[in-house]
């Protein structure tokens, strides 16, 4: 399970039983951290922790802390700086060297659009959405917290708590969007500032493995850890079964030509050909070359099966175009060694993990620079006269 959905089935839990809780949600990192902004934690009054916001280090306090803002019934921001070794709240040499914002809100049942509704929102979408979090650094002003959600067609969710800045908050939303990036903004209006952090919040990708065999088996299973959605489609109901996958695939049988009849395809739908037959897989991709907006088709195989299907599909008059081979992967998956079904099933979601975020799938230490990518994590000033 997805640590959102995870989340939200603890929030509704808290909610059937009136359980008050807090969401904590760091908004902004400077330096380096085990999680990024946008990681998030459900916190109840029992003391109940779902989720994380580091890799355990501030969770301890972090439990404390909610429970204060529980108390309070307020929202409040809190700084933690794991440079400092002296710091007894987080514990000593932690070693990232990160100053790490996080916003601690306790959660109204009542307001329909409270911080995790408007996840919920933006959970059941099928496209990108950007979800508006205002804090301020100046802990003595007011956090107003996760306050709105907007579509890809920039129409709003929520309650726009100010709305003196409305107009700029849309156009860095539209400019989030089109980054596929979250930005953080710092509006002045008359000396006074406050805090954005506008989170691009992308769905899980749908992994269509076109084969229902063993490995079909175990790399389903891989990615149901990851959270991904999985659909299975084979032609051969034998194979294409619920009983052979977990209830949380979508097992379909179907003809290679009619494949996409059951399969809603967007920017993040990956598929992998992998029947084990080549008449069936060659016919499934040239369904897939005639759409467009596939990131990844992975073919398993050797080199020389793609090579045939190139020369197949030239001798009916099928000319790949750049953008096609771009999108094409075969052999499939990352060089890492892999012989076993479970080790190709790591190389295989690996470069699909890969291609989805536009990194090259090297070594850490051969990177220079910090491991996350920080595009875009400064504050963007704007003075608004």
């Amino acid at each position: 399970m997805r640590e959102i959905d995870a989340i939200i089935e603890s929030y509704e839990q808290a909610k059937s039983t009136d359980l008050a809780c807090v969401l904590a949600t760091v908004v902004h990192v400077e330096g380096s951290s085990y999680r990024r902004a946008g990681a998030r934690m459900l916190v109840d009054e029992d003391g109940m922790m779902t989720g994380a916001i580091s890799g355990g280090c501030l969770e301890g306090d972090a439990l404390r802390k909610a429970l204060h803002a529980l108390h309070q019934n307020k929202n409040k921001l809190v700084t933690y700086d794991t440079s400092d070794e002296h710091d007894a709240a987080i514990g000593a040499q932690l070693g990232c060297n990160g100053v790490i914002q996080v916003l601690f809100e306790p959660i109204d049942f009542q307001h329909s659009s409270n911080p995790i509704e408007l996840l919920k929102r933006a959970n059941t979408q099928n496209e990108s959405t950007v979800i508006g979090t205002y804090f301020h650094l100046d802990k003595a002003q007011d956090q107003f917290g996760t306050t709105f959600l907007v579509n890809s067609d920039l129409s709003v969710s929520g309650s726009e708590k100010a709305k003196d800045i409305h107009d700029h908050v849309i156009q860095d939303c539209e400019a989030a969007f089109d980054q596929q990036t979250s930005l953080f903004r710092e509006y002045i209006i008359n000396d006074e500032r406050q805090f954005l952090f506008l989170e691009v919040f992308n769905q899980p990708p749908t992994l269509v493995l076109v084969g229902a065999g063993n490995d079909a088996q175990l790399l389903a299973q891989m990615a149901e850890v990851l959270g991904w959605n999985i659909i299975i489609s084979d032609g051969r109901p034998t194979h294409a079964n619920a009983e052979r996958f977990a209830s949380s695939c979508q097992v379909i049988v179907t003809k290679p030509e009619e494949i996409l009849k059951e399969v809603s395809l967007s920017d993040r739908t990956v598929f992998v050909l992998m029947t084990h037959n080549y008449r069936y897989d060659i016919a499934v991709l040239k369904v897939l070359l005639k759409e467009g907006g596939i990131p990844y088709i992975g073919i398993l195989g050797p080199k020389k099966k793609y090579d045939r299907m190139l020369n197949d599909l030239k001798d009916e008059g099928i000319e790949l175009t750049e953008e096609q081979h771009s999108i094409i992967h075969a052999p499939v998956g990352l060089e890492i060694g892999a012989e076993t079904p479970a080790e190709i099933g790591l190389s295989i979601l690996a470069e699909i993990q890969s291609v989805l975020t536009e990194t090259n799938g090297g070594r850490l230490k051969s990177k220079d620079g910090p491991i996350h990518r920080k595009k875009n994590n400064e504050f963007k000033q704007i003075v608004i006269e």
